[in-house]
């Protein structure tokens, strides 16, 4: 299987999500959301493209200096989920899909930075999808915006702060981070991440210590949610 991986020059490590991906047989083609020009107008079908995986972003969707790029993946988004491609969005990923199928992308009253709980919704749940959807539990967190459930999918999970996860057809939205190692926290801390936490009175060497402990925890709860991807989500039937 061929996944095309969306995400910034800087930040293109999927991380856990990756190495399970990769586990069951999928390999990426790297997708530069600053080079869209070059990718973003044939569509995924055209590019022999089986899975979209979008990874988050230190950008927002709203943003005016990035929007012809947002614009681009949004628009690569919507033409993969018409055409039944699979797509797992990450963070900004899941923002960019929620604005791809209608809904919408705010500022959130406060951020989520860190190890926070994820609570699931089941009575929300469809049939399809409604056994064991493993998207409980505390997940890395880094993000000051929400996206909206859009119309027609199902919402998976929650937090105080933000819809959690939603599901519609073959594309899955994880507002939180499945993929994060201990490597990629330390990546995102560094620079203007480390100034981030600091204002957000967030001790970087307490972040990451707690993310080393978490990884035991972690790692296989991320093999068992990229299994249900696969099987239960990127087989759905569409028509």
């Amino acid at each position: 299987m061929r996944a095309a991986l969306i995400g910034n020059h800087d930040d293109m490590d999927p991380g856990l999500v990756g190495h399970d991906l990769r586990l069951r047989g999928v390999s990426f083609v790297e997708l530069h959301r600053e080079d869209h020009q070059s990718w973003s107008g044939p569509g995924p079908e055209a590019g022999g493209i089986d899975l979209v995986v979008s990874l988050g972003s230190s950008w927002s969707a709203y943003w005016p200096q990035v929007e012809a790029a947002a614009r681009a993946e949004q628009h690569y988004l919507a033409a993969a989920h018409r055409a039944g491609v699979p797509v797992l969005g990450i963070c900004f990923g899941a923002q960019q899909l929620s604005l791809a199928l209608g809904g919408r992308v705010e500022r959130s009253q406060t951020h989520e930075i860190g190890w926070h709980t994820v609570t699931p919704v089941p009575e929300a749940l469809e049939p399809a999808v409604a056994d064991g959807v493993p998207v409980g539990g505390r997940w890395f967190q880094w993000h000051y915006d929400r996206f909206s459930v859009p119309a027609g999918a199902t919402a998976l999970a929650d937090s105080p702060v933000s819809p959690q996860a939603f599901v519609t057809g073959r594309s899955l939205g994880l507002q939180f981070h499945p993929e994060v190692t201990e490597t990629i926290a330390t990546n995102w801390s560094r620079g203007d991440g480390e100034r981030e936490l600091r204002a957000a009175g967030i001790d970087r060497d307490l972040l990451l210590a707690e993310t080393r402990r978490m990884q035991d925890d972690v790692r296989p709860r991320t093999a068992v949610l990229v299994e249900w991807f696969l099987t239960r989500v990127a087989q759905t039937h569409t028509n």
